[in-house]
This record gives structure tokens, sequence and C-alpha cells, in this order.
């Protein structure tokens, strides 16, 4: 838990006192006198998950981008209970080839197609171009046509109906050939191709980040460690998923969010202890000893920093579209299971490693060598590199933030859309089939928007309303009324000009609703579902920012007792997510590398994923923040030198945050290799967005800013200093040896490879 100060309230202004050695809490006596039992326990929780999780894919949706408040939610609920028609989620298209669909043949096997579609189990509203005679269920060249239906229930188990019946339906019937499409077939290979490229991400990244850990571990056994933390978190929060499955829906989406968060920030935690661990043995101490300080040091500042990354995913609870939400389910589920086992799980395999940590090491030849050659220890570059920044702070600082708002400035044109069927590679054939209907047939049919008529009505009033809507702008054709059985319900379906989700059909959702009618009007479609969705999320993200800002303004106080700290921080994160948001707009959006990237470009990025990246890659930015700020203040609080600190603070952490970021990228990279193009933007987002930050926003931006600031950076109020004193959390404590001088302290083992600032100790 983390440690109330005791020391007066002096604003960070001067070095900590020293004290005795911590004993360290009840839990961190437990991990380190017990350690067999927690990896016992640890071990059969493990198992428990495994069995707990499995299966979960199958329960996940693939939609989930809809307000279920919205009008157009409402209309499509309503129309579906009332005319399961007029919602066909699942078409097939029958191709008569050159004989054409008004052949006798073809016509009468279409016949039997749709009659035996109609009497499957789980299906209604069935109607086909054969028993309708609709012109818009008919191909312009008359070779093909197509069957609607609708599968009832939800996505789980529609999708279960799908897999069921799609299997008797695809391939050839006489002289027709049937392909599947649809929204839901368009949801359900979407998923499938989900599942299959998560797999292939994860055979990916394991190896690659294997590799890099044992490069920067050098030891082999000390690389094993963070890719166990990894897979507990992952396995434990497939066990989580699976039960809020049970409670509510949940993204099929959320997956590869589990996988990259649980492998990424196991590394990042695993990296941070683990070093500390090595700097108390380097130091002398013994490894239960060791053990407990890097618990009461490093554990604290991962117990924080996993606090504010769950508190970033968190403000996508505040969106009402479960593909935000189940986001939040599984990165909060992910980061709070990947920090405790980086408290229990490794500490305990630490306390029985012992000096064994070290084995296997790779790179010790290469040390050798290196010291030989008189090179100076890592640690000493990045002072110098610091050092360096600092004497030229004021042109860092100018050129870093203006180079990352000349990255970010193409997403001052983004335009939004809705997923759809080309997200999907171009061989899909649910894709495949709903292109055909947009290049060959009038309408686009299930792409039009419907207005959903409720209260009672004359014939007069209806047709009426129906010319009056018919005569608006950008509407090209209004069909029906068609008239419930008991009179009180009707629904028109409208084609507007364009796309079935573009600027028109947008702008006519808005026409539509403004008209006055004799009944209850509502519209539904997919225009109208993208324009409630937009509305939803305009109308939350100031609520989801500001919870994301004055959290982390409370928490980084908590930190630093600074007051200018926490403004730096939130400012320094949202530059370092500039060039993710521009590369977002310049590839997916505008299309540049879609051929290197294999993906379709639609013109616009889907609403609900900047949310989501924005989400992720500022809490990843705060994780990467909170260490190195939390060296910074450690050694500040200990010498009183600012500069010091900071040259300090980054050759200390500068390493670690990059190799974190390289290896998250790594994973974050695999993801972006799906086949979806949601899936893609997002690892390759995120991914860009985590090295920006690690290489340029850490290693360039904070030491300038921290420079120009000077001392100024460590004031607080004193109302606010003594809340500090009394509130705040202590990364350091109290450190064992005689005095904070002492080499076995929180400085750790190598401070003599980094210059000593003068006036340091005074």
């Amino acid at each position: 838990m983390p440690e109330v100060k005791k020391a007066p309230a002096s604003g960070g202004a001067g070095p900590a006192p020293g004290g005795s050695p911590a004993r360290g809490g009840g839990w961190t006596r437990f991990v380190t006198a017990r350690p067999r039992l927690t990896l016992l326990v640890a071990l059969v929780l493990t198992a428990l998950a495994v069995l707990a999780g499995g299966g979960v894919a199958d329960r996940m949706g693939s939609g989930g981008w809809e307000d279920p408040a919205a009008e157009s939610t409402y209309a499509t609920e309503a129309l579906e209970r009332e005319f399961p028609g007029s919602q066909p989620n699942l078409l097939l298209l029958v191709d008569a080839g050159k004989a054409g669909v008004d052949d006798p043949a073809a016509a009468a096997e279409a016949r039997r197609l749709t009659e035996r579609l109609a009497a499957e189990p789980g299906v209604e509203g069935v109607g086909s171009y054969w028993t309708t005679g609709s012109p818009a269920l008919r191909s312009e060249d008359g070779t093909r046509a197509v069957v609607a239906a609708r599968i009832s229930g939800e996505e789980t188990a529609a999708g279960k109906v799908l897999d069921r019946i799609a299997p008797e339906y695809r391939g050839t019937h006489g002289p027709v050939e049937v392909t599947l499409g649809g929204g839901l077939a368009v949801r359900h290979e979407m998923q499938t191709i989900i599942q299959e490229d998560l797999l292939r991400a994860e055979l990916i990244a394991l190896p690659l980040t294997l590799v890099l850990l044992v490069m920067v571990f050098g030891s082999a056994v000390a690389a094993l460690l963070p890719l166990g933390v990894g897979i507990v978190a992952i396995l434990g929060t497939n066990a989580v998923l699976r039960g809020i499955t049970e409670l509510t829906d949940v993204s099929v989406f959320a997956q590869n969010l589990t996988t990259a968060l649980g492998l990424g920030l196991a590394i990042d935690y695993a990296l941070f202890v683990v070093r500390r661990y090595r700097e108390e043995l380097a130091a002398g101490a013994d490894p239960t000893t060791a053990v407990r300080t890097t618990l009461r040091t490093a554990g604290r500042t991962v117990l924080f920093s996993a606090l504010t990354v769950a508190v970033s995913l968190a403000a996508m609870l505040v969106f009402p579209q479960y593909f935000l939400r189940s986001f939040a389910y599984a990165g909060i589920a992910v980061v709070l299971l990947a920090a405790a086992a980086a408290l229990t799980l490794l500490p305990a395999a630490l306390v029985l490693l012992g000096h064994r940590v070290d084995a296997l090491d790779l790179r010790r030849l290469f040390r050798r060598r290196r010291a030989a050659a008189g090179k100076a220890p890592e640690s000493a570059g990045w002072s110098r590199a610091a050092g360096l920044v600092m004497r030229r702070a004021p042109v860092f600082a100018v050129l870093t933030t203006a180079g990352l708002v000349l990255l970010g400035l193409p997403f001052l044109g983004v335009r939004f859309g809705t997923a759809d069927d080309r997200q999907l590679p171009t061989t899909a054939t649910s894709r495949i089939v709903q292109e055909e209907l947009r290049a060959d047939f009038p309408g686009e049919p299930g792409g039009g928007l419907t207005v959903l008529a409720e209260g009672p009505a004359t014939a007069a009033e209806h047709a009426a309303y129906r010319e009056r809507i018919a005569g608006l702008d950008g509407i090209v054709r209004v069909d029906g009324p068609v008239v419930s059985g008991t009179g009180t319900h009707a629904y028109y379906s409208v084609v507007t000009e364009g796309t079935a989700v573009g600027e028109q059909a947008q702008r006519a959702v808005g026409v539509l609703r403004a008209q006055e009618a004799p009944f209850t009007a509502s519209v539904t479609g997919q225009a109208a579902v993208l324009v409630d969705s937009k509305d939803a999320i305009g109308e939350r993200l100031p609520w989801a920012a500001g919870i994301i800002v004055l959290v982390t303004l409370l928490l980084v106080f908590l930190l630093t007792g600074s007051v200018l700290i926490p403004l730096q921080a939130v400012v320094l994160n949202a530059l370092s997510l500039t060039a993710m948001f521009g590369a977002v707009v310049w590839v997916f959006q505008d299309g540049h590398l879609s051929g290197l990237l294999g993906f379709t470009a639609t013109g616009d990025i889907e609403t609900t994923l900047p949310v989501l990246m924005f989400c992720v890659a500022f809490g990843l930015s705060m994780d990467y923040g909170v260490f190195l700020l939390s060296r910074i203040k450690e050694e500040y609080d200990t010498t009183g030198d600012h500069e010091g600190a900071v040259r300090f603070g980054l050759a200390r952490t500068g390493g670690l945050i990059t190799a974190a970021a390289v290896i998250l990228a790594v994973v974050m990279v695999a993801i972006g290799t799906s086949r979806v193009t949601n899936t893609k933007m997002l690892g390759l987002g995120v991914a860009l967005a985590v090295v920006m930050d690690a290489m340029v926003v850490r290693s360039l931006l904070v030491p300038a800013v921290m420079k120009l600031t000077g001392r100024l950076t460590w004031w607080a109020p004193g109302p606010l200093r003594r809340f500090h004193a009394r509130f705040g959390i202590s990364e350091s404590g109290p450190v064992p040896g005689p005095g904070p001088g002492s080499a076995s302290g929180s400085a750790g083992g190598d401070r003599e490879a980094i210059p000593e600032p003068v006036g340091a100790r005074g």
C-alpha cells in the first residue's frame, strides 16, 4: 500500500531525511517469507482461470457501435418486433448466371430456397425477389437477385443460428449459386477473422518478445519472468471477461487489448521490478532484503502506475456503446492483474531465484568486451544525453513541440464514419456479397433509412406524409407505407443519394427527423445509427476527458507534491498522441500506404476508434511518465538538486522505458497485422504513440521542459504542501543504512556511473 509521508511539508525543496530500514508491510513479509506457497496459490488460480475463461471469444459480440438509448436503436427494436422483414440481417445472393433470375428453373429453385429458409427455427421476415417482385432485390443486369431474412435474437444466439444454417445454403443449388451476406454475416465473419488473427499475433509476439527480453536482461532466466507475468494476466482477464459476458455484452475486439496490454504492461512492470532488484543485489543486499526494498520502492511505483492506466481506461465506461465499454472491462482487468502478478508472483520467484536471476547471462561476453574497451555504462550515456538536452532546453522544447504538432495536423481533416464490410479483407465472402450489392443493385438492399410510424393514422395521412418526405432534398425514393395488422404501426423505406452512410444520408436523417407527422416518427438505418453514435460520443467526450485529466492531476500531485508537474504531465502526454492521430487520418482515412498495409481506405474513421486509442495511449504514456517522475522525485528528495535529479531519473529509466516501449510496440504491431482494418489501426496507431512517447517526449521534451521550469517545478502553495505531506505517496520511503548517501539505499548500486552534481549532497 502507498506510504503516508511522515516528513514535514517542504514543498519538495530539499532532501528527505534518512531513516532506519523499513521492514515492509504484511503482504511484503508474506510474499518473501512464503514464496513457494505464493507461487502454488497463483498456479492454482491460473489453472482455474484457464478453465473459467475457455471459449470466451464465442460469447462475445462483433457490434456495439450503437447507443442503446438512441432513437435509431429504439426504432430498430420496434421494427424487429412489429415488422421482422423490414430489418434483414441475412442476405442470400442468388446467381443464376446467363440464364437470368427470371429463368423458370432458376426461379423455381430460388422459391424453394426462400420457403426452406422461412421454415428454419430462429429465422423470420423472409422475402425475396421471386416472392415480392421488388426491383430493389434484383441486379441491374438481371443475373442475380436476393433472398432477405432476419435471424432474431441477440448476437451470440444469432451467430449460432447462422453457423447452423450457412452450410446448407451456401454453394450450388441446381441452376443457381448462393453466397451469404448481410450485416450478421459480415459481423460473424469479422469475429472469426479476429480470433484467427489474434492467435497469429500471439504466435508472432511471444517469440519476438522473448528475444527482446533476453537482449534487455541478458539473462534468459530473467527474460522468462515478464512473459510469465503477462500470460497470467491474459489468462486471468479472459476469465474475468467470461464472467462479464454473463451480465452484459462484450466486444470481441477487446481480446486484442487484453493480449497487447497483458504482455506490454507485464513487461513494463517486470522490467522495473527486476531492474530495481538487481540494483539492490549489486549494492550488497541479500535476496530477501532486496525484494523487500524493491517492493517498497519500485513496487509502489508499479501500483501507482497501474492505477493511472486503469483510470484512463475506465473513462470509456461513460460511453453507452458496449464496444467502448468492453475495452474498459478488459483494460481495467488486465492492468490490475498484471500489477498484481508483478507484485506477488515476480517477488516470490525472485526470492527463490536469488542471484540466479542472472543465470544464463547471454550478454556477459559483450559486457566484458565493453568494459575492456573503456566504454561508459548505458546509464552514463543517458545522463550525458539529458545534460545535452538541458543545456539547449529552449531549442529542444520548441523544435520537439513544433514537430509533434506538425505530425498531428492531418487530424484536423478527420471525417467520422461507421464500420462496415470494407473492414474485412477483399477475399472475405460477406464483403464480396456486399460490394456486389452496392455496385449492381438499385438502392443497396438493406442499406437505406427506415421511418417508423407509431400511432393511428388514415390512409390519406400516410400518403400525404410519404409525398412530403419523397420531395425532400437528397431523397431518391420512398417505398411504403407498410402497415401492421392493428394499424398502429407502419414503416417507410427511404433511399437517399450517395452511399448508405455517406454525408447525404446523414443529412437526410436530420431532415427526416425535423418533419412534422400525424404520428410519432422515428428514423433508423445505418446512417441514423452513425448520427446517433456521434451525438452520444460528442455529448460524453468532455466527461471522459475531464475524468482522465482530473484524476491524472490528482495522482501525479500525490506522487510529486508539485502543482506544475501534473499540468506538464497532461500536456506532454497529449502531445505524445499527436503523431498517432495524424497518422490515423493520413494513412487509414486518406489511404496512404493502404497497398503496403493491405486495407481498403473508406474515406473516414470509425467514430469510436479515436476515443479508444486516446484512452489506451494516454494511459500507456502515463505509465512511462510515472516511471520517470518517480525516479526524478526520489533523487530530488535525496539531494535537493533539480537538474541532477532530472539527469539521474533519465539515466536510470531512459533505457528501461525505451526497451519497454520497443517491446510493447512489437506486441502492438503484431496485433496490427490483423486483416480487419480497425484492429490494424488500433495496433499500429498505439505502437506509434508508444514509440513517440518514449523516444521523443520522455527523452527530449520532459528534460527540456523541466530545465526551463527549474526549481519552480516543485512548487506548491502552503495548503497543498500540507495536504501532500499528509496524503502524498512516497516512492522511496526510508532507506536502509546511515542516511541518504548510503550505497544500498534507494539510489541503487551504480550511481557512480552518473556524474555527481556539484552540491548535490548539501
